[in-house]
Parts: structure tokens; sequence; C-alpha cells
């Protein structure tokens, strides 16, 4: 069920059992009813237990107090006149009553409240692999039942999935464990599972195992990065902006995007929120803004996208919600006694924290475990449900400052249901606690939120290329060894368009510098047809038209990209290179230390020059021979000593791989 689609439930004065009934002295003055009462109107809940409060002002001391549930009683605990219980709940509506037995064997029950639970019982597949012997083994066992009822699971399905590098001929060794010889052909195998329990209820979970020359190995598969992102270009679109706006204009170019070279569409905010806004503003979690298409053409273009190869991304919001959100304004219209009330972060007096000016983006309490299990159900459901393939988590520094934990329970469990996700983090790579936390990327930032490193080395305060080594080294401190930085010239925070800024020849040799850089690059909607507009901005199609016939020009740099390891590799050393106030050269070597690596030189001038670069002694270069530009086929001639010279057009962009036919 979508989020805040419970009944808000209460009000009224309490009901008496015993109402109208003679008192037991009838020349004595009666005795006022006790005024027994629940202190939340009941709502939505994301637990199958809560903890329940109210008060019996009145209530005899020696007065049983007890909650029903569906007709179902639990004793509460008394202090004075505040009472509580934990109450066992089922899926969807659930009355809840008071009821005080008063001496005389009569019932004081309070108004009801209805909680409306969110979840569905379902078991929890779990699929680990290991390696034994000769053998791969995907061992299922582990999986457990619903933890709302225990239902025992039944009955364990493996299978190999689809598109591994050879076929994986799985046999059942015990109930859940299934086993394979380790295949020949290098590569990763995935395998599925689907658990059913004895309710008929069913779950699925997934995991790989890594064979290299021949060796078969388990990973880790929250901190191990899946192959395909290494080659990976991503890229953003906003569904407003395509023609006809929303999913149907989007599915319209997924063929020209295939083309183009992407590897995943990372959508941004799809889910429900006020009318006209961009979509950070959620005001349900588990539905499609109407504008853009309903759930069911978001799954077919889900579906189409899978179908080209093309892996599906959601920007998604767990750190706060709009103030339009249900649980929000249920909260500000009736205070503490709103089921939502404690969903919020508060500060001393009571009022929802924000960051920023973002006054209407209440921060969610995360100290709440109904909230850890609202963003969990509502994130991994568009995973489990929708086929979406990973996430760009916005805001989600805030979640690191007020409850990190979440965010590894986070990882695993996006890791459980698809190891091969890619979990983008909305935040500085510079910060080691992402890469640790096991995100396959996080942002090219500063080290202030939302800066973009790259903004002063562009503007010309320096040499071009001491100022970009600045910006890709934090100043010389170095990331984590294993930090994965997504890089960008534009993105829905950047404003006007990269092309707006620094006109198209910059641009170009710009779009060079970011898909030969390592990292993961992303382009976003518009970017490959020089498109100039501002997300928050412009609201209908934006001019698909590329009057400039850019398109082919970033088609052919990220085909190089994805064909040539080096450039998708991690390593990287910024090269000296005269003249070098315009210039920046860089040697780019694949994790493969047998592959190839290639020097790029670029030119962030319209002046023709003659570049000269200097090669380390150890490069895999500096041996004489014959460099070939992987863009234009050109050679250069290496000379024997540490470097070499090559004419660069103003705004050009040199390649450069050793050219083993001419060595």
């Amino acid at each position: 069920g979508a989020a805040g689609g419970g009944r808000l439930v209460g009000g009224g004065p309490p009901r008496s059992a015993s109402a109208g009934q003679a008192t037991s002295d009838p020349g004595a003055t009666p005795a006022a009813p006790a005024a027994i009462a629940l202190d939340k109107r009941g709502g939505d809940a994301w637990a199958w237990e809560k903890r329940l409060t109210g008060v019996c002002p009145g209530c005899p001391p020696e007065a049983p107090l007890a909650l029903r549930v569906n007709g179902r009683t639990t004793p509460a605990e008394r202090d004075g006149d505040a009472f509580a219980a934990t109450v066992r709940l089922d899926p969807g509506p659930n009355e809840v009553v008071a009821v005080a037995t008063m001496p005389d064997g009569s019932e004081e029950v309070s108004a009801p409240v209805v909680y409306e639970v969110q979840l569905q019982p379902r078991p929890t597949a779990r699929l680990v692999a290991r390696v034994e012997g000769d053998r791969i083994v995907f061992d299922a066992s582990g999986s457990t039942p619903s933890d709302y009822d225990a239902a025992p699971i039944r009955s364990w399905r493996v299978e190999p999935r689809d598109g591994n590098p050879a076929a994986l001929d799985l046999a059942q060794q015990a109930a859940g464990v299934f086993a394979a010889a380790i295949p020949s052909a290098d590569g990763e195998y995935y395998a599925a599972v689907t658990v059913e329990d004895a309710a008929g209820r069913f779950d699925d979970a997934a995991a790989y195992v890594v064979v290299e020359a021949g060796v078969a190995r388990a990973p880790d598969p929250v901190h191990e990065r899946a192959a395909w992102i290494a080659p990976a270009v991503v890229y953003g679109v906003v569904p407003r902006n395509f023609d006809p706006p929303g999913f149907v204009g989007v599915t319209a170019r997924l063929d020209d995007l295939r083309d183009l070279g992407i590897s995943a569409l990372w959508f941004s905010p799809i889910t429900r929120t006020p009318p006209g806004l961009f979509g950070y503003e959620v005001i349900d979690y588990f539905d499609t803004n109407p504008t853009y298409g309903t759930k069911e053409e978001f799954k077919t273009l889900v579906d189409a996208a899978h179908a080209r190869d093309l892996r599906v991304l959601m920007d998604f919001v767990p750190n706060h919600t709009s103030v339009e959100h249900p649980y929000a304004r249920d909260a500000d219209a009736f205070g503490e006694a709103s089921a939502s009330w404690d969903f919020y972060d508060r500060d001393a007096g009571g009022t929802p924290t924000h960051y920023f000016d973002w006054f209407h983006l209440p921060n969610l309490n995360f100290a709440n475990p109904e909230v850890r299990r609202f963003m969990m159900e509502a994130m991994t459901f568009w995973a489990r449900d929708l086929g979406v393939d990973g996430f760009r988590v916005d805001a989600v520094w805030g979640i690191q400052q007020r409850r990190p934990e979440w965010l590894t329970d986070f990882l695993v469990e996006m890791n459980r249901i698809k190891p091969d996700s890619l979990l983008i983090a909305e935040a500085s790579a510079r910060d080691p606690f992402w890469t640790e936390q096991g995100f396959d990327a996080a942002y090219d930032w500063t080290d202030q939120l939302g800066q973009w490193a790259w903004g002063d080395a562009l503007g010309g305060i320096a040499p071009i290329g001491e100022a970009m080594v600045a910006a890709l080294t934090d100043d010389g401190r170095g990331y984590h060894p294993d930090a994965p930085v997504m890089r960008f010239l534009n993105n829905n925070d950047t404003g006007a368009r990269f092309v707006t800024t620094y006109g198209l020849d910059f641009s170009k040799t710009a779009l060079a510098m970011l898909l030969t850089l390592p990292g993961l690059p992303c382009l976003y909607t518009g970017d490959e047809v020089g498109a100039e507009f501002q997300p928050y901005e412009t609201a209908g199609p934006i001019d698909w038209s590329d009057p400039n016939d850019l398109r082919p020009y970033v088609k052919e740099l990220i085909a190089l990209r994805r064909a040539t390891p080096a450039l998708h590799g991690r390593r990287w050393l910024p090269l000296a290179v005269e003249p070098a106030a315009p210039c920046f050269a860089y040697l780019r070597s694949a994790d493969d230390p047998t592959a190839a690596p290639v020097v790029v030189v670029l030119n962030f001038s319209a002046s023709d020059l003659e570049a000269s670069v200097t090669l380390p002694v150890d490069s895999g270069l500096a041996r004489g021979g014959t460099l070939i530009d992987l863009l234009t086929g050109e050679t250069v001639t290496l000379p024997t000593g540490d470097g070499f010279s090559t004419p660069l057009l103003g705004w050009g962009v040199r390649v450069l791989a050793y050219d083993l036919d001419r060595a």
C-alpha cells in the first residue's frame, strides 16, 4: 500500500459498556465514569508490534487495563493513570480500543483508533555464494520465515540468471543448496533464488561468483562493484524534459540512448510530489508522479530499457518528506496525538528539523524503527516490484549525520536483492565513509556540500592542468584507494548548462576530459545535443535538434572509453606538459597491467599549438616507436627520450596509445 494511505481515526468521548445501568446504591451520587483514552489517533504502522500508550483518569487502582486489537486482548502495564502495552498488529487495518474493567465487572472502553499496517508478510530469501573445491555452491538454506507469522519455508528454487558468460548447470545438493562445476570461461556468474513459505508467499534474492583465469571466488557483494560498472556511462534523465514529457517520451528515446553508448539511466525523482515541483518534495514513496505516467508505464519503460541492456536507477529521497506528505500534515494538525509525530526528527521545542533553507522538507526520524522500516520498504519496493537496478540516494549525508547504521543495513539489503546494483551517494567522494560503507560511487564535490570540485579549475584561476590535478587529488591529500567518483559537467544542481557558461568548443574539450578520466562519468539530459536549459526551471521538452552536431562526437568518446581498458581503469598519472597554461595531460592505465596505457592531451584554448609532454620512465611508452591517436588515427613519433611533442589544434584532444603494429 502507498505510504500515507492509512485511515486516521479517533476522537469522540470514550464509550462505556455499563452506560445506562443503575448504580448499586440508588440514593448515592453516581461516580463520574472513567475517561479512558489512547494517546494517539491511529494511522499507518510500519511494524508488526507497536507500543501504545494512554490514560485512564478516574480508573480505580485495582481496575485491570488492557488493549484490544481486532478482538485480541493484551494486558496493559499501569503507572498511575497512565498505561502502556505492546500489541501485535495484522496486515491492513487494525482497530484498537483500550478497556478498563471496573470492580463491578463493567467495562469502560475508549474511542477506537485504527492502525493500517503497510507491511506485507513474506519470507526473506537469502542466497550465499561460496567455492568448495572444484564446485560453485549457491546456498539458500539461510532464508528466513516471515517476521509476521514465522510460516516455514517449504521450497527453494535456485537458477542461473540470464547473461552468464557460460552455462551453469546447477544441481540440488540439499534443501536450498545447489552446486555446479566451476566453468572455464572467466567472468561473473549470477544465480537467483525464489523461496516460498507455507502460506504461499514468495521472495527473491541473488548472489554471484567471479571466475578469473579459471579460479573461482565469492566476492563481498557490498564492497566489490559489479564488473559492468567500470566501463559504464550514466545518463541523468529528467522525464519532463523529454518529448513528449514523461515515461512515454523517455521510452521513445531508449534506442537513441543505447546507440549513444549509455549504460545506465538515472531518473530524477519520479515519485509523487505536489504539482509543478521537480520531485525532491515527496508525498508518496510508493507511486509515480502522475504527470510522468503510471507505475505500469514505468515498469514497461524499465522492461524496455533492460531489453536494450540499459540499467535503470532512481533518484530517491529517504532523508526527508515534503511538508505536504500525509504524515507531515497529520503531525502538524494533531501534534503529539498524531501517529506520525515521531516519524520526524524534532528539536527540543518539538519543531521538525531541516537543512539549509529547506523549511518545506522536514527530516525523517531514523531513530524511530518504524521510519527505518518504512524507508527500507519504500526503496526496495522499486527494486523488487518494478525492476529498478539501483539508486542515487539524495541528501544521504543527512542520514550519515543522524543514523549512519541505517545506511549499512540498506546496502546489505539492496545487495541481498540485487548484488549487481549501482548505488550512488549524493555526498563527497573525498569522505572515505562512503567507500567504507560500500556505496558504488559518490560525488566529485569538495568537502563543502554541493560544491563541484572542478568549478575553480575550469574558471581559469590557475594553469588548467595544475588546477585540475588539485581538484582530482583533493589538493594532494588523495582519496580512499577504492573511492569511486561520479564525475559530471552537468546535473540537476548545476544551474545553467556547461555549454551555456563555457561555450561549445570548451564544452567539447571538457567532455573529452570527462570521458577519459577515471571514475563514473555522468551525462545529463540533453548534454549530447548541447541543450541549454535549467532543470529546476524548465518544465517542458528541451530542444533535442542538436544544432551543432555534437552527438556523433559524444558517441565516439563513449565508445572509445568503453572499448579501451586503460580509460575505464582506476589508475591515472598527471603528466608535465608545455605550454602549461592551456594544456592538461595525463597517463591512463588499466587495472590489468598487461593492457596498453593511454596518454590524453587536452588543449583548453582556441590557439593551435605544439604540446610537449614528459613521460615517466616506467610509463610503458617511453621506449621509442609510434603512438596512434585513437580518435583520429593520426600517428605521433615517440622518441627514445622521456617525452614527445604533438601538434594540437585549438580546443584539440589527443588520446594516444602505443601502436603495436609499428613497434
